[in-house]
């Protein structure tokens, strides 16, 4: 073992708590399902965002199923019915026109709203840095977790930007990661500086086309591309398709050492 594999690292702040309390049901107004981490430290926090038509119970089994270490999932249902339809399908903003047809230029504010909400209150009262907060959507959820990032991120820049006017420069703070399964941008970015949050974009050829990176490498400053053939989620019985989503978790995730000040890594350092 070279001695490179070895940092020394400082000991976590008194108020990074290893258990994070749980969210509170007053506090989101929307079903959720909450787990923490199964090896007892909470130190990342994966967001889960399912898409059209679906609810978060199913997004809450596959994100207990995945056992990230030291991560805790969060599993969001979005706000709103399908319309026209008679069972639980819901929709994280109005989707259809009166007639039932797809509409073309969907407008987000309502998620982003609700996430916009929701971050404050896991941030505030759970204890959750930014950068320890990953986002995993799929379809219309990975379109509207790609938006709220791009939505915190130019409230960032605008916070950093006042605060140079006062001599008290506060630094942007991106989002852990997120990814994205074959969920577009809803706009194109416009941002003095592309997003830091590392992303993942998971696409199936007939559902989300070349054309899409082009809008995430202009809002973001590292995009890895996924190209899978087939249709929908990554599939269980595939290892080949989840197995780069684990990979990207793995460079993306933090990582709090036991007692004491050394951790021990296999890898080489950055």
């Amino acid at each position: 073992m070279n001695s490179s594999d070895i940092h020394v690292l400082a000991e976590a702040s008194v108020t990074s708590l290893r258990v994070k309390p749980a969210p509170q049901a007053s506090a989101i107004p929307t079903q959720f399902s909450y787990s923490p981490s199964d090896d007892g430290t909470d130190e990342n926090l994966l967001i889960l965002l399912h898409g059209l038509g679906d609810t978060n119970v199913p997004f809450a089994r596959l994100g207990r199923s995945l056992k990230l270490p030291q991560t805790a999932t969060l599993a969001l249902r979005a706000p709103d019915l399908v319309p026209f339809l008679y069972e639980q399908a819901f929709q994280w903003y109005p989707s259809f026109d009166q007639l039932g047809d797809l509409i073309e230029r969907p407008d987000p504010s309502p998620a982003l709203n609700l996430l916009k909400h929701i971050f404050g209150h896991l941030m505030g009262e759970c204890g959750w840095p930014p950068h320890r907060i990953h986002l995993f959507g799929f379809a219309q959820g990975g379109s509207v977790a790609a938006e709220a990032c791009l939505q915190w991120w130019r409230r960032e820049l605008e916070l950093s930007s006042q605060s140079r006017m006062t001599n008290k420069e506060t630094p942007v703070r991106p989002f852990g990661s997120l990814v994205t399964i074959s969920g577009p941008l809803l706009s194109y970015p416009t941002l003095s500086k592309p997003c830091e949050t590392p992303v993942l974009v998971f696409r199936r050829p007939r559902e989300l086309k070349d054309e899409a990176l082009v809008a995430f490498r202009k809002g973001f400053s590292r995009v890895k591309d996924v190209e899978r053939a087939g249709e929908g989620m990554p599939r269980a019985s595939l290892r080949e398709e989840w197995q780069p989503i684990l990979e990207f978790w793995s460079e993306v995730l933090g990582w709090r050492p036991g007692d004491g000040l050394y951790e021990v890594t296999t890898g080489t350092s950055n």
